[in-house]
């Protein structure tokens, strides 16, 4: 018995995203944000969340020209840092989640671990694309450290998941973000994760190799 479907990958992917320009109004976007909100879209199957993405005025210049310098990209968990391609990437992506120093740090102030973590990333961040698709007490803490007077990144990528804290720590990073003098790219709402994060960092190097649809 034979099914009748696609083995394409290339014409897979151009008829999705065929389909998502044709389900989605992406009108108001500049062109490099048209490219985040299809590959968010696409990696959630689900054109309805294009309404609820947020890009801030200069988030894919900024991001775009810090992966192009091969800055760190800094990742919240392991998920995120598996879905970014390194093909396109000068140096590989970090995660200190599983870090070696993570576990005691988090039992010691009584925290996530990836909270703990970003005690790790030190001054890579400066410059950085963090991406956050995981953990929205990660994102919490980096709005606290910037708050506080601490480095900042080129661009946040914040799109965490889940139903305690997820849509909470995206609508701060976008309502604080022009206070805190950051580029951000966030999926308001309970939607979100790994795949969805890891996506808008695909999104910007193909961008940056002049791969668009």
């Amino acid at each position: 018995m034979s099914f009748e479907y696609q083995p394409n990958p290339q014409a897979i992917e151009q008829d999705s995203f065929r389909q998502i320009r044709e389900l989605t109004d992406l009108s108001g976007l500049c062109e490099d944000a048209q490219q985040v909100v299809m590959r968010v879209v696409h990696s959630v199957g689900d054109p309805l969340v294009a309404t609820q993405m947020r890009v801030s005025a200069n988030a894919c210049a900024q991001g775009r020209a810090a992966l192009a310098q091969g800055n760190a990209i800094l990742c919240d968990v392991e998920m995120v840092k598996q879905g970014i391609t390194k093909r396109m990437i000068a140096n590989p992506p970090l995660c200190y989640l599983n870090h070696e120093r993570t576990a005691d740090l988090a039992k010691h102030k009584g925290e996530t671990r990836s909270m703990a973590a970003l005690e790790l990333w030190g001054q890579q961040l400066a410059g950085s694309v963090v991406v956050i698709g995981n953990a929205p007490t990660a994102l919490f803490r980096l709005l606290e450290m910037i708050k506080a007077g601490g480095v900042k990144p080129a661009l946040i990528v914040g799109i965490p998941v889940g139903f305690v804290g997820a849509a909470e720590s995206k609508q701060t990073l976008w309502d604080m973000h022009e206070e805190l003098g950051i580029e951000c790219i966030t999926l308001l709402g309970r939607q979100g994760g790994s795949a969805a994060a890891s996506s808008v960092v695909n999104a910007l190097l193909r961008c940056n190799i002049g791969e668009r649809y």
